[in-house]
């Protein structure tokens, strides 16, 4: 598919891995042979064709796996074995469980209810659905019990957004289509709302939020933040705030480098910098507004950095100056964005000048996360 000035390639998701597994063992299982290849619907009406490996057989069972394939995605399960075991059972009907390497659920607020292993809806239907089948091909009395497992799941896991929704011991089987899309932005950002939607469940309505890691650090080791009440946006600011007042979050203290929330300041809720990179502009205008000469502009214009923009500006006073009026726009903008209902501040900082800047209510709502920390 087209992706900005590329093609890149598809990918299928572990779902679509998961259910071409348990059909090519369950195949193996009910006729005796293994299929060379397995040919599956997905739900966005591509077919799917995959070729099982590490094949294994005994009495009333068959297992084998499918290889994850991401497409040109940055996928941390790209190349991950999708593992199915299927076993014969004296009841009619199917079933699905989850193995080693697949995650559990351990709070509310996702796909599956606390304690069911990660395997979400739609793949969950997958994989019955080709067991359905397989049975009714073979004209076998009986039912079919699949078991998905993902050998290394757990340590594929720590690089995906599973630790910080809760979903522990491995990977989840996912896919709503059943292909993946490279690059997909939508995926990420329903990754975020995942993690909204998790505090909301819990009752948590005033909430931190930081666009990346260097925020979550700031917050733990300068701001003496546990972060109980706390959320990634990544790049995409304006969507989060807009999913935060969608699911009736009360406050919201957003924690972010100079670098990110400076374009922010400019109306750039989309901080990725393929999409808009303001970041000397926005310096620059701050700099002229506070009353920077015209060298002293020109040079912060061709800053490489933020951190670079502010040393100049330091040398001449007026770093201070400007972090408060690049921070009084940044409250504005944010409110704007938020509306009325969800009462919305911002801390600033840099990793070479620390904190930069607070809007006027910020302190007030640290001090109601620091309290919200200490209830049970």
């Amino acid at each position: 598919i087209p992706v900005g000035q590329k093609r890149l390639r598809c990918g299928y998701t572990t779902g679509t891995c998961a259910a071409a597994a348990a059909r090519a063992a369950a195949q193996r299982l009910l006729t005796g042979q293994w299929p060379a290849a397995v040919v599956i619907d997905t739900p966005a009406g591509i077919p799917v064709t995959a070729e099982p490996e590490a094949m294994e057989c005994g009495p009333g069972w068959a297992s084998c796996a499918v290889r994850k394939d991401g497409g040109d995605d940055p996928d941390a399960t790209h190349g991950a074995l999708i593992f199915a075991r299927v076993e014969r059972t004296s009841d009619p009907g199917v079933s699905v469980a989850g193995g080693p390497g697949v995650g559990r659920v351990t709070r509310p607020g996702l796909d599956q209810p606390v304690g069911e292993a990660a395997i979400n809806s739609v793949p969950r239907k997958m994989i019955l659905r080709e067991l359905r089948e397989a049975l009714n091909q073979a004209g076998a009395e009986g039912g079919l019990a699949a078991v998905i497992s993902v050998p290394g799941g757990e340590e594929i896991a720590k690089r995906t957004f599973n630790p910080n929704l809760g979903i522990v011991g491995g990977i989840s089987i996912l896919g709503t289509s059943g292909i993946v899309r490279p690059m997909s932005e939508q995926a990420l950002v329903s990754s975020l709302y995942l993690e909204l939607s998790q505090l909301a469940a819990a009752g948590k309505r005033d909430i931190v939020l930081t666009p990346g890691n260097y925020g979550e650090a700031f917050c733990r080791e300068r701001l003496g933040l546990k972060l109980t009440n706390w959320a990634s946006c990544s790049n995409y600011l304006g969507q989060t705030i807009d999913q935060a007042v969608v699911l009736g979050m009360e406050s919201v203290l957003l924690v972010g480098h100079l670098g990110k929330l400076c374009k922010a300041a400019a109306g750039n809720f989309n901080t990725h910098s393929r999409v808009c990179d303001t970041r000397r502009e926005v310096m620059t205008a701050h700099a002229a507004l506070c009353g920077a000469s015209r060298e002293l502009v020109r040079a912060v214009f061709g800053a490489p950095t933020t951190d670079a923009a502010l040393s100049l500006l330091d040398g001449e006073g007026l770093r201070e100056a400007v972090c408060r009026s690049l921070t009084h726009e940044l409250g504005l903008r944010l409110r704007a964005r938020a509306g009325e209902g969800l009462r919305i501040e911002a801390i600033v900082f840099s990793k070479q000048y620390g904190l930069l800047g607070k809007t006027e209510g910020a302190d007030a709502l640290l001090a109601l996360q620091k309290t919200k920390e200490e209830q049970p």
